[in-house]
């Protein structure tokens, strides 16, 4: 099983999550490059807050996975709703909406699977 941290389903989640998905992805790949760590941290960040945003009631917990090997990096966010995300159409307009947007840019690949009870939407990353 990879490892794993559970946070609370609130915005103040965020930075620990991401500085978490940085570490646990350096300490079982050492050798996996800043620019990937980066993205990494990204990623981690635009997964949870929408999973805080949209994938959980106010006091629910979310977990996050990290499993590195070399050349590749998966993290998983799990939350409680099964509602799938949804790139919406970019627009100057608003200041939020762009977070798939970045993941589709960013991540080798990325996906969501349904589980019994809510969901867990996933991203890799290479190097």
């Amino acid at each position: 099983m990879p490892p794993q941290a559970i946070y609370l389903s609130v915005p103040e989640s965020v930075r620990p999550a991401r500085r978490y998905v940085r570490e646990a992805a350096a300490y079982q790949e050492p050798s996996i490059p800043d620019d990937a760590l980066d993205t990494l941290e990204l990623l981690a960040s635009e997964l949870v807050t929408n999973a805080v945003r949209y994938g959980q009631e106010p006091g629910d917990s979310l977990k996050v996975t990290v499993e590195a090997s070399p050349g590749r990096c998966r993290v998983e966010v799990h939350d409680t709703r099964r509602r799938q995300p949804r790139a919406r159409p970019v627009s100057n307009e608003r200041a939020r909406g762009r977070g798939l947007h970045l993941v589709q840019a960013l991540a080798a690949q990325w996906g969501v699977v349904e589980r019994s009870f809510g969901k867990v939407v996933w991203v890799v990353v290479t190097w």
